[in-house]
């Protein structure tokens, strides 16, 4: 008795000429002053990987210029100028809030030139405004403090270190983000110009 003939195989069915079109990835969604700022404080990782390769020029304008302003307002040579000429103190603002802006894009673009020195991959942008925004928003609340309570009281002292040291390990987690770089290299990036601040713009004249 002859063998059954074998059963054809399955056969994949033909190719359709309508193809399903590529899915498109999630827009991000925007990056909110509020949740920037407020963010860096109680969800720093997250808001700094929801942040990577984005630019905030506007927050870190906006915050230099908050923070210059409570700094001068805050001195006693600007109590006294404003007490013998207002437009002499005015111009003294300006000048304030000129140089803070001056200073805040100097730490930012160093930042960033000396990670790209060791190796980073980052953009100049993103780099440069995160850390002027995160540099600042751990500072505002040394700023509030020491204008009401002198530069070398101890509780201002207090302050000075521990936001001082949290902007730094944000620094460092910014820097390693932007950049894919190690832990030390980031915090080798970000060590002088946090050094430079602590002695420039925080600590001031402390005996």
């Amino acid at each position: 008795m002859p063998a059954p003939p074998p059963t054809p195989s399955a056969q994949p069915p033909p190719p359709t000429l309508l193809q399903p079109a590529p899915r498109e990835p999630a827009p991000r969604r925007r990056l909110w002053w509020h949740r920037l700022i407020f963010g860096l404080w109680y969800r720093p990782v997250e808001v700094l990987d929801e942040a990577r390769d984005r630019s905030a020029w506007s927050a870190a304008i906006m915050l230099s210029l908050v923070s210059g302003a409570i700094g001068v307002l805050s001195a006693d040579a600007f109590h006294a100028q404003w007490a013998v000429d207002r437009i002499a103190g005015l111009q003294l603002i300006g000048l304030a809030e000129v140089g803070v802006l001056v200073a805040s894009f100097v730490l930012g673009a160093v930042a960033h030139a000396i990670a790209r020195t060791l190796g980073g991959i980052g953009r100049f942008a993103p780099t440069a405004s995160l850390f002027i925004v995160l540099f600042w928003v751990t500072d505002l609340p040394r700023l509030a403090i020491a204008a009401w309570l002198p530069t070398d009281a101890t509780f201002v002292q207090a302050a000075t270190w521990t936001t001082w040291g949290f902007g730094y390990v944000l620094a460092i987690l910014l820097i390693r983000g932007q950049h894919h770089l190690s832990t030390w290299k980031s915090t080798a990036a970000v060590s002088v110009q946090m050094l430079a601040a602590l002695a420039l713009l925080r600590l001031g004249p402390v005996s």
